[in-house]
Formats: structure tokens, sequence, C-alpha cells
């Protein structure tokens, strides 16, 4: 790993969102790119000369130890996330133990092994919300609630670590063309003109890293040029 280069932890980086992300911060950071798919995981190591994590998020000893050999880090993104729309009435246990454990408990595990390198380097962490984490996103109870939380977490942590100088950014973009999307809207209804772009949210992810010594930027709303919904 290049000593001289500021170090970034993306998670969610083999595909959509976290795929951009890893791209755009490469340009500045070596950046570790952590994700489930092994060969997309590659092409972007190959891309960017990133360092590739092929794991899963919630697997904390396996990543516990491999951030364990890490001697610096400066930025560390959350982008990997699930999203299935479920409401009160449909989602079992298992869906919700599901998407706190992907969506805020990974996040939230992965922050406290990282955290002393961050305090080290006075870092930046990045938690990817949703226009769901703010409003109530009909039909979609559990999603919405695990993003809430998420954001919960973000506030909170933002306050504990100002001691130590960490800066704590929510980016929270509207709906985003990415496999993810797709996988929750009838193809027939699915126009990707519609949707941000995953490389507009990295360059907000961008620019929150890219802030000033004396600030920094604790939300960031990434809205479509047009709105489809007012969440």
């Amino acid at each position: 790993m290049p000593e001289q280069l500021p170090v970034a932890l993306v998670t969610g980086a083999s595909s959509g969102m976290g795929r951009e992300i890893a791209r755009d911060l490469s340009r500045t950071h070596h950046v570790i790119a952590v994700g489930r798919d092994r060969v997309r995981l590659g092409e972007v190591a190959a891309e960017t000369g990133a360092t590739a994590w092929d794991c899963d998020i919630t697997d904390s000893q396996r990543l516990g130890e491999r951030i364990a050999t890490l001697s610096r880090l400066d930025v560390l993104v959350h982008a990997a996330a699930i999203a299935h729309s479920l409401g009160v009435a449909q989602a079992t246990e298992s869906d919700w133990e599901t998407h706190f454990a992907v969506n805020v408990t990974a996040p939230a595990t992965i922050t406290r092994l990282t955290l002393p390198l961050l305090r080290t380097s006075q870092g930046t962490i990045v938690f990817i919300g949703s226009g769901a984490s703010t409003k109530p996103v009909p039909g979609s109870a559990v999603y919405s609630a695990s993003k809430h939380a998420l954001r919960a977490v973000a506030d909170v942590l933002r306050i504990d670590e100002e001691p130590n100088r960490v800066r704590v950014a929510t980016v929270a973009p509207g709906q985003t063309d990415t496999a993810m999307l797709r996988s929750t809207i009838p193809a027939e209804q699915y126009s990707p003109e519609q949707y941000i772009k995953p490389e507009s949210v990295a360059a907000a992810v961008r620019f929150v890293v890219d802030a000033p010594a004396d600030v920094q930027l604790t939300d960031i709303a990434v809205r479509p040029r047009q709105e489809i919904s007012r969440l």
C-alpha cells in the first residue's frame, strides 16, 4: 500500500454508488474496496489500483482481522446496503434482522473497529443515507426504519467524536440508478434518465472529503434535477 497517499476504505465497492465512490477517491487516495462480488471487485481493483477485500460486511471477525493490519486510515465510506420493499404487514423477523444487520449494525461495527486510526488522522466518515432517512417511504417500513437508524448513528457519532476532530457526514441520495433500485421497480416502469447517476453521488462524497480543515459538512441531500417524489 503506498504510504504517501491517504487511505480510504469504501464498503459496497463492487457495484453502484460504492463502485463510483471508490473510482473517484482513487484519484487521490489509496482505496480499500470492500464487497462481496469477487469478480466485480477485482475489476474495480484492476482499474483503480485499489486493495480488494472480498468479504461480507456483517463478518465482523474477518473484517476486524483485516482492519488490524492497517497502519493508516483517513476516510471511511459506508456505501453497502440492502433494500426490499416491505411493510410491517409483510416483513418477517428475519427481514428486520437482515436489514438492520447490513444497514445499521455493520456500519457501526466497522466504524468502531476503525475509530483509533480515524482519530489519529482526524479523518472523515461518510454514511450513505437515503431520502428514506429523513421521511417515511410508503410500503417500505423496514428499509426506511434502517435508514432512520443509520442517520441517528451518524448524528450521535458526530457529537461523540467532536473532541477527536473526526468529521462525520451523511450523504443522502434520492433514487439513484443502481441495481438495488432496479430490483425494487418493475422493469416496464424503470426510466434510468429520471434517476441520479451513481457518479453524481460520488461527486457529493468527494465534496465532503475535500472540505477545508476548519469545517465539516454534516448533511448533504442529493436530489434528482426533476423530483420523482418529495421524499
